[in-house]
């Protein structure tokens, strides 16, 4: 996998779309399925998107799968010692992994959320609240992130918002497909 700096300094990933979308008390992630190497896709069903903890929390990953899953346990068990308070568990994850030396090699993005907060983790340390209640990562985020944002005067239900983004993202990016994981809170 590639990847570059977007305008904002955030690395943005080739191989994916992970979209966020709180309105109305609920939030969904959704993520495509296709992994890539390069201009291959080597698998299109892959589950990027996933429950952790006691279920609590959903989670969206765009980057190294090996490093997103050991990012999941790690922010799992910061969800145990901080009794499922996911801001905290995030600050404190977001810390260890902007000064852990194996932890900071990690690449990855991820979107976390439970039914109070969104939150955007990076490498960099960066625990962010989205605008708007509504986060994308990826190579097709920017692409899933317009489209929803166009779409949520229109729409109420977050799950409809979500799926149309990235049916747009899956349109435009080609490392993006219409596979898509779903998760609710």
């Amino acid at each position: 996998m590639t990847n570059h700096s977007d305008s904002h300094g955030l690395i943005q990933w080739h191989g994916t779309t992970i979209i966020g979308v709180k309105k109305d008390g609920k939030t969904v992630i959704a993520g495509d399925g296709q992994v890539s190497m390069g201009n291959t896709v080597m698998k299109p069903n892959a589950r990027k998107v996933r429950r952790i903890g006691d279920g609590s929390v959903i989670a969206g990953f765009a980057g190294a799968t090996a490093d997103a899953f050991t990012l999941f346990e790690r922010l799992e068990k910061k969800l145990e010692q901080h009794r499922g308070q996911l801001m905290r568990a995030a600050v404190e994850l977001a810390k260890d992994w902007r000064t852990d030396k194996y932890l900071r090699n990690l690449e990855a993005l991820m979107i976390v959320a439970d039914k109070d907060v969104m939150l955007i983790l990076t490498g960099n340390g960066d625990v962010l609240e989205p605008e708007h209640g509504i986060a994308a990562i990826g190579s097709g985020g920017n692409y899933a992130l317009s489209a929803a944002k166009a779409l949520t005067d229109y729409e109420t239900d977050p799950e409809r918002i979500a799926r149309r983004a990235m049916a747009v993202a899956a349109e435009v990016c080609v490392f993006t497909n219409d596979r898509v994981t779903v998760e609710t809170v």
